[in-house]
C-alpha cells in the first residue's frame, strides 16, 4: 500500500477498505445501524439529539415514529424548517417546549437567523 499511496494516491481509500475487509472482516468497515433508541437514552434536557446528515439521508420519518412511541406525538411534537426568517419562530418553539415539556425538530440549523439557537 505504500507504493499504492506514492504511485496512485486517489485509490489507497479502497486498497485500506479491502485490506481491513479482508484482515479483519466486513463488520470493521460497515458503520452498526443507526438506533434512535440508544442514542436517546444518552441525551437530556441540556444535550439534545444532533443529527448531521449526509445527502440522500432523513431521519424524519424514524423520530416521528419514535416520539409517537414515547407519548411525544400530535401536539407536543413541533418540526420547523429553519431558513428564510424562521429563527425567532424556532425560537419561540424552544421556549414553549421547555415550559411544557414538549420536544421541537429544528431542520437545517445551517440556514439559522437567529444565533440565539
Amino acid at each position: 500500500m505504500t507504493v499504492l499511496r506514492c504511485i496512485r494516491p486517489d485509490k489507497i481509500v479502497q486498497a485500506v477498505t479491502n485490506f481491513v475487509e479482508e484482515k479483519l472482516g466486513r463488520h470493521f468497515i460497515e458503520p452498526p445501524p443507526f438506533n434512535i433508541a440508544t442514542c436517546f437514552q444518552d441525551s437530556n434536557a441540556i444535550m439534545p439529539l444532533i443529527f448531521v446528515l449526509s445527502p440522500g439521508a432523513d431521519p424524519m420519518a424514524g423520530l416521528l415514529k419514535f416520539a409517537e412511541d414515547k407519548g411525544f406525538g400530535g401536539s407536543k411534537f413541533n418540526a420547523i424548517s429553519l431558513g428564510q426568517g424562521q429563527g425567532p419562530i424556532a425560537k419561540k418553539m424552544i421556549e414553549s417546549a421547555a415550559e411544557d415539556g414538549s420536544w421541537v425538530a429544528l431542520q437545517n440549523v445551517h440556514l439559522a437567523g437567529c444565533p440565539q439557537i
